[in-house]
């Protein structure tokens, strides 16, 4: 728990930091890694053979979607590398049918999750980055996943009476799930409260209440979601990259849902 905590106060800052002063291509640059090696985690958990390039494909697409959005091409990258992918995958899936090194469809499928859907959800990033006040928007999926996380321990610590309300996370109570979306709400009114009082800028209170309320259910449902999958697949972590939090999908599965749900609300109701 200590090499947790002295991790997670050394890289959070660290990775808010770079958000707000990174530009967008930047940013893109550092979605892409964070996309590329989560993706390899995911294979590599579930189990997809080594073979024909699969890995290197999938890591390949992950990284160059957040690329794309970077660029300001996301929706043009995004169709283009969906393609590819697909040809890269299935092609030889075709050709291998039937025998011994056979490419299973559901591995496709977990490529195409990986090289595909996670990092299109990790673009939302740079999609923030991209608004006006773009550097304080960033920062709201980054604080609701982490603060949904920090709350929900501490809640499932000290109230947690209510354990096994699901079989993915038997030790977590529903205290503490209460306890997370109540804290996402709370820390982003209080983030609200500091770009109105040290940015100047006038912010809908309220708004910034809903960003956390759905920001952190959505959090919350990504760390189970992604948990589902190492339950099924029978591995502890992801990886061992950021000792004691475990691999880069460990540490960011939260984000990976919350960021299309900020995304989404900042396009319909911006707070600022």
């Amino acid at each position: 728990m200590a090499t947790r905590i002295v991790v997670g106060l050394a890289l959070g800052p660290a990775f808010l930091l770079a958000l707000f002063l990174l530009p967008p291509l930047g940013l893109g640059g550092v979605a892409a890694a964070i996309a590329a090696m989560a993706s390899f985690e995911l294979l590599r958990a579930t189990k997809v053979a080594h073979h024909n390039g699969m890995y290197v494909y999938t890591a390949l697409a992950a990284a160059v979607i957040p690329l794309g959005h970077s660029l300001g091409y996301g929706s043009w990258t995004t169709r283009a590398v969906s393609i590819l992918l697909m040809a890269a995958l299935f092609l030889p899936a075709l050709r291998r049918y039937a025998t011994p090194s056979e490419i299973r469809f559901e591995h496709i499928i977990v490529c195409l999750f990986g090289g595909v859907g996670i990092p299109l959800f990790l673009s939302a990033l740079v999609q923030l980055k991209r608004f006006e006040n773009g550097q304080l928007y960033v920062l709201l999926p980054i604080i609701c996943a982490f603060t949904t996380d920090i709350g929900a321990y501490f809640a499932g610590v000290f109230l947690g009476k209510h354990r096994g309300i699901t079989q993915v996370s038997p030790n977590k109570s529903l205290e503490g799930y209460i306890g997370g979306v109540l804290s996402g709400c709370l820390f982003m009114l209080v983030y609200g409260l500091l770009v109105q009082n040290f940015g100047g800028i006038a912010v809908k209170l309220p708004v910034m209440a809903l960003y956390g309320l759905l920001g952190s259910a959505v959090a919350e449902m990504g760390d189970l979601s992604f948990s589902l999958i190492k339950r099924q697949c029978g591995v502890k972590d992801y990886g061992t990259l950021l000792p004691g939090h475990g691999g880069m999908l460990d540490r960011f599965d939260s984000t990976i849902f919350a960021a299309p749900m900020l995304l989404l609300l900042v396009e319909i109701l911006p707070a600022f």
